[in-house]
């Protein structure tokens, strides 16, 4: 198909499972050096793998992928797929994109600079900074509780229980303190400190947190302290604006009919204030990716508490409704993938799925954004799976 084909009849082709648009993804070109995997003593990134991880877009699981792999042994970066189904043009490789709950590691980032500063205590109650929404039965909730899934404090609702549901609410508007609210008038899930729970609340009280200790915006103070420092231009917050403003390629979702079919539609413009600090970040690969370096490096958050964001709670906790060991420290998680321990953290949005990840040691990054399909799906997407294995290496025992 070429580029004048229509939008209904590419998704048409895409949800049988046709590959159309472009014959093949537009890849950057390998920039590996040889010199430098050996003189490092670490393999360079498999450009053949990473190459055949995002080849064939659009496909039913996806319809483009932006990647940037880097480390000391070498870099490589390639987008495939298109930027949308009704040009057929190719996917813009600096093009914007929601992050989604890769905000929480800038969350935590400062919430982690504040506290060195003095500002707050990671082990006081968040009670203690905020009486006015914090009610009784969560007095025992702690800051780095909230950073590392620990509080208890129950998940709320973004707009329904359906993916129809949640289109037809797209465009409401959420207040932070009000959904705070909703969560601590239930009961906890579980004592604070005893299980972990991955969700957004917590995030949400942090993002109000930094709001009630600097007396500024989240917003402003995510800006003040990390985006402008690191000059990352093409990052920053929707607000109440539902749009990707700048550069971007199109998102799209799989909606199921009563009838059986399926139908692809465009999710690119979505509000995201349901999601605030945990979730609502526009960023591009390559401010991501300086993003990640320099936050490893110590930049960001500096001396031990960086320290936070490499720290699973204590042994016995475990996840809660599932029983499996601890995964998330403050702001990250991590997997142990091609037999080495990898730290970052991922994120889904409708219509686009993000991740940064690397290595502590920053052998080697990796920074992806794929406009999934199934972007909140309950398992991870098929393409983006790929480009991590292609970028690590398969999942191993932890």
């Amino acid at each position: 198909m070429n580029a004048r084909t229509s939008r209904t009849a590419v998704a048409a082709a895409l949800l049988l499972g046709i590959a159309a648009g472009p014959a093949g993804p537009a890849l950057a070109a390998d920039r590996t050096p040889a010199t430098a995997a050996a003189a490092t003593g670490q393999a360079a990134p498999d450009a053949k793998a990473l190459r055949a991880a995002i080849a064939g877009l659009p496909r039913t699981d996806a319809t483009a992928a932006l990647v940037r792999v880097a480390g000391t042994a070498g870099i490589w970066r390639g987008s495939s797929g298109v930027h949308d189904l009704e040009s057929g043009l190719p996917a813009d490789p600096e093009g914007r994109f929601r992050a989604g709950s890769v905000t929480k590691v800038f969350t935590a980032a400062v919430v982690l600079q504040l506290a060195g500063e003095g500002k707050l205590d990671l082990n006081l109650p968040v009670r203690h900074y905020l009486p006015e929404l914090i009610p009784a039965a969560y007095k025992k909730v702690t800051v780095r509780q909230l950073l590392n899934h620990t509080s208890g404090i129950p998940s709320v609702g973004s707009g329904g229980d359906t993916l129809d549901e949640w289109y037809a609410h797209r465009f409401d508007l959420h207040d932070a303190a009000d959904m705070v609210r909703e969560a601590t008038s239930q009961r906890p899930d579980f004592a604070a400190g005893t299980q972990q729970h991955y969700d957004n609340i917590g995030y949400t009280v942090a993002g109000l947190l930094i709001e009630k200790v600097t007396d500024h915006t989240y917003e402003s103070e995510v800006s003040r302290r990390i985006l402008d420092p690191l000059g990352l231009k093409d990052t920053g917050f929707p607000g109440t604006d539902p749009t990707i403003r700048g550069p971007h390629n199109h998102g799209y979702q799989v909606f199921a009919g009563a009838d059986g079919t399926s139908e692809l539609r465009d999710v690119t413009v979505w509000g995201a204030t349901d999601a605030w600090a945990a979730g609502d970040l526009i960023s591009t690969t390559a401010d991501l990716e300086h993003f990640i370096r320099a936050l490893f490096r110590g930049q960001v958050v500096r001396g031990p508490l960086l320290e936070e964001m490499f720290t699973l709670p204590r042994a016995s906790v475990r996840e809660y409704g599932t029983g499996d060991p601890a995964a998330y420290s403050a702001g990250l998680s991590v997997m142990r993938l091609g037999g080495r321990e990898v730290w970052g953290k991922t994120g889904g949005r409708w219509g686009y799925n993000a991740a940064v990840a690397a290595t502590r040691d920053l052998s080697r990054t990796l920074v992806y954004s794929v406009n999934a399909t199934d972007a909140k799906g309950e398992g991870m997407n098929a393409t983006a799976m790929n480009i991590v294995v292609a970028a690590f290496g398969a999942p191993s025992a932890q």
